[in-house]
C-alpha cells in the first residue's frame, strides 16, 4: 500500500522511526510528513492564525519526508493538498508514546488526530500508540528520546504488529466513511497478544492543573483519571490492563446518533 506516516510526538520521535521501519519491512510505499516539534494534546487543532512552513528533509527514514511547523492535522492536509505526488491509500498516525486509550484522550489527542484528518480526506484512517507506565514515560521524556532497552523490545514487538495489523485495518475500510481505527498496544507487549475488539473507557479527568503559582501560572499534571465505564463492553482500558491490544473504531458519524 502507500502510505501516509505522521505522528503527534515529532519527526525526531523514535516510535515514529521504528513504525516506518516496520512498514519499509513489510513491503509498503511510505510518504512521512511529521511536527518539528512535539504536538502532544493538541487535538484537531490547525493553525489558523499563522503561517506553517513545510519542507523536505532527509531524516533517513528511506522515504520521501517533509517536516511541518504544525499540528499533525497542519501535517496530513498539507501533505495531501500540497507535498505529495499521489494519494495515498491510507493514513497512518503514531505509534505513539503513550496509550491514547479513553474518551478524556481521544478527544484530545493529536495522533489520533493526524489519522482524523486523512479520514477527513475520504481516506482510511489508523491510529497507533504503546502504553507505557508512568516512571518509564518519564524516563524517556527526560532522556529526550534515548530509549531503554526494554521499552525498545516491547516497541518492536508492537510496530511488527503494526505493520501487519495497520495495513489490514485500511484495506478492510470503506473510503469516505469518517471512521479512524484505534490501536493501543500494552506494556508490556508479547508477542502473541491478542487483539480485542473495545470501546473508549469512560474517564473522568477533573483538576489537571496546578494551583495557582506566584507568578500566576498554572502547570499540566498528568492524571489517568476516574473510570467509570459500566462493565461490558470491554473498554481500551481494560484490555490494555490485562495485555491485550485494544482496537477500537472510532465512527465519527454516529456523533449525535
Amino acid at each position: 500500500m502507500k502510505l501516509l506516516v505522521t505522528n503527534d510526538d515529532g519527526i525526531d520521535s523514535v516510535f515514529l522511526h521504528e513504525l516506518v521501519r516496520a512498514l519499509h519491512a513489510a513491503g509498503h510505499e511510505l510518504f512521512v510528513t511529521a511536527p518539528r516539534r512535539e504536538q502532544s494534546w493538541i487535538g484537531a487543532a490547525k493553525s489558523r492564525g499563522r503561517a506553517v512552513h513545510s519542507g523536505a528533509e532527509d531524516r533517513g527514514l528511506g522515504c520521501p519526508t517533509w517536516v511541518v511547523d504544525g499540528t499533525p492535522s497542519d501535517c496530513v492536509n498539507i501533505a495531501l493538498g500540497h507535498l505529495l505526488p499521489c494519494r495515498p491509500d491510507a493514513v497512518l498516525s503514531g505509534i505513539n508514546m503513550g496509550m491514547n486509550a479513553s474518551l478524556a484522550f481521544i478527544i484530545a489527542s493529536g495522533t489520533i488526530a493526524g489519522a482524523w484528518e486523512g479520514a477527513l480526506h475520504g481516506l482510511p484512517a489508523v491510529a497507533l500508540s504503546q502504553d507505557l507506565t508512568p516512571e518509564a514515560y518519564d524516563r524517556l521524556a527526560a532522556s529526550h528520546g534515548k530509549i531503554e532497552p526494554d521499552v525498545l523490545a516491547t516497541l518492536r514487538v508492537s510496530v511488527a504488529h503494526a505493520a501487519r495489523f495497520a495495513p489490514e485495518l485500511a484495506a478492510s475500510s470503506r473510503p469516505g466513511s469518517f471512521v479512524v481505527h484505534n490501536v493501543n498496544y500494552p506494556f508490556p507487549c508479547p508477542s502473541d497478544a491478542p487483539v480485542r475488539r473495545t470501546v473508549p473507557a469512560r474517564v473522568v479527568i477533573p483538576g489537571l492543573f496546578s494551583p495557582q503559582a506566584d507568578d500566576g501560572t498554572h502547570r499540566l499534571v498528568f492524571k489517568l483519571g476516574e473510570d467509570v465505564s459500566p462493565p461490558e463492553p470491554l473498554t481500551d482500558r481494560t484490555a490494555i490492563a490485562t495485555g491485550c491490544i485494544s482496537h477500537s473504531v472510532l465512527d465519527y458519524t454516529r456523533i449525535g446518533a
